[in-house]
């Protein structure tokens, strides 16, 4: 399997009825970037309708998203059925609030994943990012998060940034619904979960801690093999807790 990482993004850029923006939080995607790209793979960029998509929580202060917007890749992103899966060895889904209403219901995307999963390659996701794997099932019909631990942004975290009546679903309780076990951290606080090759973070602050886990997975999971550890990894800690 060639070492190539593909982040996903999300196109929706309304923030349901409040008449406020959104769209891909940028330093979820940024950063994992720079992790992925400091270890030597080669990182391209999709989203769910093309071209450029909107941006949110944009800091340009922070030199590693100045590096990643002026990827000249970022205005003109393919989408997800112009995508040959058997080039990734990974995909990861940044999050932001766009996410909840475009990527569970994509079959493109859902179709990407499930290809790069049953190839043997990583699937992964942060805070938002996992409303992706809402809409995932294996070729079995089974969800792939069923049976799996997982973190995502807590029903508590939407809560207390006031967007509970927002969101058209609750993230973390949609994913218990399908069968995960999700695994929390304390509001806004790092956790990256790793089962196998499936590597979830709950939020901004743990975007860099899933790019980590995803190159442990990496190492640990030869191509198409399909073997699989557990952990749960912390964004700093750099092992197995």
């Amino acid at each position: 399997m060639t070492q190539r990482i593909l982040i996903a993004l999300t196109s929706h850029a309304a923030l349901g009825d409040t008449g406020r923006d959104t769209g891909f939080y940028v330093p979820e995607a940024a950063h994992p970037w720079e992790v992925f790209t400091k270890a030597g793979f080669e990182v391209d960029l999709v989203s769910v309708a093309g071209g450029e998509p909107p941006r949110d929580g944009v800091d340009l202060d922070d030199p590693v998203q100045r590096r990643f917007l002026a990827l000249p890749s970022l205005g003109d992103t393919p989408r997800p059925e112009d995508v040959d899966p058997s080039g990734y060895t990974a995909i990861l889904f940044a999050g932001g609030h766009g996410t909840m209403w475009d990527f569970p219901d994509n079959p493109a995307l859902a179709a990407l994943t499930r290809t790069i999963w049953e190839n043997g390659g990583v699937v992964a996701a942060v805070c938002h990012g996992p409303a992706a794997l809402v809409g995932v099932t294996l070729s079995d019909g089974t969800p792939l998060v069923a049976g799996r631990r997982v973190a995502a942004f807590t029903d508590a975290e939407e809560e207390a940034v006031g967007l509970t009546s927002v969101v058209p679903f609750l993230l973390a309780s949609r994913l218990r619904e399908l069968g995960a076990e999700h695994v929390p951290a304390p509001d806004f606080q790092p956790q990256v979960i790793r089962d196998g090759r499936l590597v979830t973070g709950q939020n901004p602050a743990s975007a860099s801690g899933v790019a980590e886990a995803i190159l442990s997975a990496l190492a640990d999971v030869p191509a198409g093999a399909g073997a699989e550890s557990n952990g749960v990894f912390r964004s700093g800690t750099g092992g197995t807790l």
